[in-house]
Parts: structure tokens; sequence; C-alpha cells
């Protein structure tokens, strides 16, 4: 016997589906992400995204309140505009898309991003100990 919660939960899930086939241009159809890896060890964080055939200037990065955001925009992909009929299917994408990650105690000065083959790798040094130490205050 199916309770109302459950039927709102399908109904959810089934409008969910759907922004993610028409509205979520650069994710992963299986996942609704961008495909992402982070790795950290004692010195560094690195995120490596999957964004393959994007242009290097149209990726932005911003690393502010220990969130690291990647963001980006494609422009409209020429032969979706087939006026002779000639094109069967397109699943090729277009827009914005936006992704943050929170990766506390990063310094970042040492903050740096190659963008190769479709693969953006970012390595984001942390903090030493004596960068998160603070210094005394004397009082007057």
């Amino acid at each position: 016997m199916m309770n109302g919660l459950q039927r709102r939960d399908d109904f959810m899930n089934n409008m969910l589906s759907w922004f993610d086939d028409s509205f979520a241009p650069f994710t992963n159809h299986e996942s609704g992400e961008m495909r992402t890896d982070i790795t950290e060890d004692d010195h560094k964080y690195q995120v490596t995204v999957d964004l393959p055939g994007f242009s290097k200037k149209d990726l932005h990065l911003n690393y502010a309140q220990n969130i690291l955001t990647v963001s980006g925009r494609r422009e409209t992909v020429a032969d979706q505009a087939d006026h002779e009929g000639n094109l069967l299917h397109s699943e090729r994408r277009y827009g914005q898309f936006s992704r943050q990650y929170r990766l506390p105690n990063v310094d970042q000065a040492g903050i740096n991003a190659k963008y190769e083959n479709g693969v953006l790798t970012i390595t984001l040094p942390k903090l030493t100990a004596t960068d998160k130490a603070g210094a005394e205050i004397e009082i007057d």
C-alpha cells in the first residue's frame, strides 16, 4: 500500500529527473554532478574535474570563505541550427554551470590550476601550523 508521502517522493524524483535531462547541461547523467575527484594529503588538496570540450577562457575559479567555486559557460553549439533537417540527434549542451566545494585552511596565495585535455586540475596548498596559529596581541 502506497502512502501520500511515497507518491510525492516518486513525483519529485520524476520532476528532478526531467530537470536533470533538460537543464543540467554539464553533468554526469547518472549522478547529476560534474565528475570530480578530490584528494587530500598533509600539505594540499587536489581537485580534478572533467570538463571536456570547453575553452579555458570560459572556465572561472574562485576561493573565498573556505569554498572553492568552479563555474563556466559554453555558448550555443553551431550545428544545432540545422536548417536542412539533417541533424537526427544532439546531446551537446550549452549554458552556464557552477559547483562549490568546501575545502578549509587553504593558503590562497598558493592556489594554482591547469586545464589540459578536458581536465581541470586545481591544487590548493594547506596553511601551515604557523599560518593557523595566529599572533599574540599585547594590551596597552
